[in-house]
Order: C-alpha cells, then structure tokens, then sequence
C-alpha cells in the first residue's frame, strides 16, 4: 500500500510519483542520485543535511527550502526559495506549503516561517508532508489524500494529537512519521493507528 512512498527513517521520504521528490533527506544509506525535487521543511540537522543531500541529488536537481536558509546555497543546485501559504510549480509538479510551528514549545517558532508540504500529485491526490508542528489552524484547514504527520511528542505533536489531527482533516491513508529514531519510541506508530478513525487507512512505513 503506497508503495510509491518511501519513509527512510524520522522524516525522511522518498516520493516516486512522475518525478523523484525527497523531503528532508536524513540518514540515507545508498547514494542513488535520483532526486528530481528535495523538499527543505526546516534547516535543524535531522531535516536539512547537506551530507545526506549529496547522496540523493544530481545536477539538475532542484531544492525548495523555506526564505532564510543560507546554507542551501552551497549545495550548487537551483534553489526555490518558499513562504507560508505559497503556491508554486517545480518541474511540472504544483506544491503548496503550510505553516509548520509549535503552538507552546520553543523549538519551532512561527517566526521562523517553516513549513510542511502539498505535493499535488495526478495519479495520487493531494500528498500532505507536515513538517515539524503542532496542531495549528492552519494544519486543520488542510485538504489531502494521504497526511504524513509527525508522532514522536517532544518537537512535534504526540500520537494523540497527531491522531486527532488525522481525525479532522480526514484524508484518506494516515502515514506516522517522526518517531522511533531521533525522539519518540517505536510503538507509536501503532498507538496512532488504534486512535486513528476506522475509516482512515493507517499505513505504518518505519
């Protein structure tokens, strides 16, 4: 199920779906070369890693981060800086960005602008990868297919809250991320799932 989506380890993913797009690649083991797109949520180690970068891009590649980040500008690769609420295209691939911030911890403040991603994708709808966040108005309002949203508790919200957003915006598939590796323990991903509405498709990647 998904077999499109690959999550790497934490948030790391890999998205095969007319063109090779990564979001935030981290810990990769294979230097494949193969990214068409990298999607940049924020520029903390586990999300913006220049070594792990290498490993996925080529030439051609084309990296969209948030405005801000200085350091993508020496990876040598064209660069597509983004807002919140943008709306852009990249290679004929039409991507939205959402807020992505924490409403009470430090560690993701709203001032910095980072973000989650819509891919919007033809053969498999609206493809929405949250970044770092909370439960935030503007995560609720979003309209998708398949939600990759962070469980681990600590940075991001919890699997309750995690399962509670999936529960309001309703997409179809429900994919846990964030978890297991860097912050939170390897059974959340299946705490999701039992919190997670019946007729949501819970697919477990890590």
């Amino acid at each position: 199920m998904l077999d499109f989506i690959t999550v790497n380890t934490h948030s790391s993913i890999r998205i095969n779906d007319k063109k090779v797009i990564y979001i935030d690649p981290f810990r990769i083991t294979d230097e494949s070369h193969d990214a068409d797109i990298i999607l940049i949520t924020h520029s903390h180690y586990d999300h913006f890693s220049p070594d792990d970068i290498k490993k996925v891009m080529k030439p051609e590649t084309v990296l969209v981060c948030p405005e801000g980040m200085k350091k993508v500008d020496e990876m040598g690769l064209e660069v597509v800086r983004v807002s919140v609420s943008d709306k852009i295209e990249v290679l004929g691939i039409s991507i939205e960005t959402v807020a992505a911030y924490n409403k009470l911890k430090p560690f993701h403040p709203k001032s910095n602008g980072w973000v989650g991603y819509i891919i919007n994708s033809s053969d498999n709808g609206r493809i929405y990868i949250a970044g770092d966040t909370d439960i935030t108005s503007e995560n609720q309002g979003v309209k998708c297919d398949i939600a990759m949203l962070p469980v681990g508790g600590t940075y991001t919200m919890n699997f309750k809250k995690a399962a509670k957003l999936a529960n309001i915006i309703k997409p179809e598939y429900a994919v846990p991320i964030h978890y297991g590796s860097v912050t939170g323990s390897p059974e959340d991903g299946e705490n999701f799932r039992k919190l997670v509405d019946s007729e949501i498709k819970v697919v477990i990647k890590i």
